[in-house]
């Protein structure tokens, strides 16, 4: 059968699939050959059929990946001889929900939120690779701006960060919109 004859969606999903790391949708559409906005409505399509299945698509800054479904992550944990002693200190629970809500933020930022310093625990986060500088401020000293990893939307069983749950009461003082 002829690579063409297949519908995108099982096109895109055998890519997505083999992929070892997020793919941009523009490269699928690329190599696909097909326009973007029929790319995107492809990766609809999946994500739809996909809901209810053992993988799901996950989205972030434009790059798509092929997960494991959120559900079955102790199944997969004990599978692969995962230790589920992973658990994320207060401290960097903290810095994380500042980063995942504001992002992208500096040290700085985070700091005057948190009211302490926050060195150990980014570097905590960065090794954890659940978040990573996404670019620079363009103010004095070029400040690193951090965001939010694929690893994060997995560790917190997200297809993107639309779905963290919204801010309520003193915590939308805290964070106010970038």
């Amino acid at each position: 059968m002829p690579e063409n004859s297949l519908p995108l969606a099982i096109r895109i999903e055998s890519l997505l699939f083999v992929a070892g790391d997020p793919i941009p949708l523009e490269t699928l559409a690329q190599v696909l050959e097909v326009p973007l906005e029929e790319a995107q409505a492809a990766v609809t399509s999946l994500q739809d059929d996909l809901k209810n299945r053992g993988v799901r698509l996950q989205h972030k800054g434009g790059r798509i990946q092929l997960v494991s479904a959120p559900e079955s992550a102790a199944l997969v944990e004990r599978f692969l001889g995962l230790e589920v002693n992973t658990r994320l200190s207060p401290a960097a629970l903290e810095a994380l929900a500042v980063i995942a809500y504001r992002q992208p933020v500096t040290r700085a930022q985070i700091e005057a939120i948190r009211g302490v310093n926050c060195d150990g625990v980014l570097r905590s986060l960065l090794s954890r690779q659940l978040i990573e500088e996404v670019g620079r401020l363009e103010s004095a000293g070029r400040p690193i701006l951090f965001g939010t990893t694929f690893t994060f939307l997995q560790y917190f069983g997200l297809r993107d960060v639309s779905e963290l749950p919204p801010l309520e009461g003193d915590l939308i003082q805290l964070l106010p919109p970038s």
